[in-house]
């Protein structure tokens, strides 16, 4: 009975002492979980964190191209229209020799009695349109220098 007894009552100091390990490894994975809950909450915000970061980088980054390519285009602009306004001089200058070459021609056939009055129509109207025309071109390089 002595040993019945013995046994009995180390069982029954076993399980208490089992149970009360129990209990601490139930509350020290309670915290374990607290502790890794809190840990992955601050990972979270931490990479939220830096994803706001990369998105101000990248917002940044876009903005800059942004002025790069209008700076850019503003300097092809100016390019273009200094070409334009190159060409439009060059046309004037052309049309201006075309109309005093056009005028000496027809003096010069004037004096040699080579024209009917059917070419000198035809010859004042093609200086009338070259005329036209050039003051066309005159008006259009003055807005072009006023764009300038």
């Amino acid at each position: 009975m002595k040993k019945i007894l013995l046994t009995f009552v180390s069982v029954l100091v076993f399980n208490l002492m089992t149970n009360a390990q129990v209990v601490e490894q139930a509350q020290d994975s309670i915290v374990l979980a607290e502790v890794a809950a809190e840990k992955q909450a601050q990972e979270l915000k931490e990479q939220k964190r830096i994803e706001k970061e990369i998105n101000k980088a990248e917002k940044a980054q876009k903005k800059a191209e942004k002025a790069q390519k209008k700076a850019e285009q503003e300097v092809k602009k100016r390019e273009n229209l200094m070409d334009d306004i190159k060409s439009k001089r060059k046309s004037i200058a052309k049309d201006e020799k075309k109309l005093v070459k056009l005028r000496e021609k027809m003096e010069l056939d004037k004096i040699k009695g080579k024209l009917s009055p059917n070419d000198v129509t035809k010859t004042n109207k093609k200086i009338e349109k070259l005329r036209t025309g050039l003051a066309k071109d005159m008006e259009k390089l003055r807005k072009l220098e006023h764009k300038q």
